[in-house]
């Protein structure tokens, strides 16, 4: 059952979150034979909550608000990552779990859920930026940094921004089936369903300011991402045995040859697919994958995402020329 909502605030709460949950739950629909959810938002800390845009929100629904909902939603605010939670909270959580009802963070809402328990043994998401912290204060969670959200018994975790109308949409379609969730998604105007383990989109250069002995063989690999490369001619071109060049290769940069290469040619990609109205096959060609279909592949793979769908949300439909 998903019937009663409650969005559960603190102090600089980020108000695109905030409106996410409004939007999705908190908006009658029923004109278009939509379901109605009773929904509210709750303040943990006072009648008044600034907001980090500079301007405040006030409520008349304190924590007991929290006893009798469905689903109680955290979106982002800042310096969750830092700060300590009020007690109060962290207990209203884990007694909304304990009853049955379901609990949602948007972006950095999963430090609240952290601090409540709630992510001990669980997978669990955030926005990429705040991952690597989330693990390492959260040592009992399981981590994904990449993908759109998780959905983890009763607790579902979402990245940042935009993941989190995945989130909603996906909990909707649950509760509601896909009719009720595809027509939300469409007064949103959003795409009706991504799946939670598709990939964030995130640029990821592997660093190379360590790089002592290979940097200059990493420079010469940026330049000819076209070529078929192995690591007896990268060693070559290092002047070193492949043993050794695989060894201090890994030593530098944290990764292999082959895994490094492959990255840097799927962001080649991904700028070409940005920025030129190139081919798949040309693209291909250029980014050393030889053909679409193994470009199709390792992008899929790499970012869970077809590279016709990604230059869609990037560029969006190719303008037609008017005839002359």
């Amino acid at each position: 059952m998903l019937k009663n909502v409650a969005a559960l605030l603190l102090d600089e709460v980020h108000p695109f979150e905030l409106g996410v949950l409004c939007e999705v739950f908190g908006l009658d629909r029923s004109d278009e034979g939509l379901p109605v959810h009773d929904f509210a938002v709750v303040s943990a800390e006072g009648p008044v909550l600034q907001t980090h845009a500079g301007f405040t929100i006030s409520t008349p629904h304190g924590l007991d608000r929290l006893e009798e909902a469905d689903l109680v939603a955290v979106p982002a605010g800042s310096h969750f990552m830092d700060r300590k939670y009020p007690k109060e909270v962290l207990d209203a959580l884990r007694r909304a779990v304990d009853r049955g009802a379901r609990v949602l963070s948007v972006c950095s809402g999963a430090y609240v859920l952290g601090a409540a328990g709630l992510l001990d043994g669980r997978r669990c998401t955030t926005h990429w930026r705040h991952a690597a912290e989330l693990a390492r204060r959260f040592p009992r969670a399981v981590v994904e940094p990449d993908v759109l959200y998780v959905d983890e018994g009763p607790v579902i975790t979402s990245a940042g921004t935009a993941a989190g109308i995945d989130a909603c949409l996906h909990l909707v379609r649950q509760a509601h089936g896909p009719d009720v969730a595809n027509a939300i998604a469409r007064r949103m105007v959003v795409p009706p369903h991504r799946d939670g383990g598709q990939a964030q989109y995130i640029k990821r250069p592997l660093p190379r300011t360590a790089c002592d002995t290979v940097g200059g063989t990493l420079a010469w690999m940026e330049r000819h991402l076209d070529q078929e490369m192995t690591v007896e001619r990268l060693a070559a071109q290092a002047h070193m045995s492949p043993r050794t060049f695989a060894r201090r290769f890994q030593q530098e940069t944290g990764t292999t040859p082959y895994r490094w290469l492959l990255r840097q040619r799927v962001l080649l990609a991904q700028h070409l697919l940005e920025t030129s109205d190139e081919t798949m096959d040309v693209i291909a060609g250029r980014t050393g994958f030889g053909n679409a279909a193994a470009l199709r592949h390792q992008f899929v793979k790499s970012l869970g995402t077809t590279p016709n769908s990604y230059r869609r949300t990037f560029r969006g439909p190719t303008p037609v020329s008017e005839a002359a």
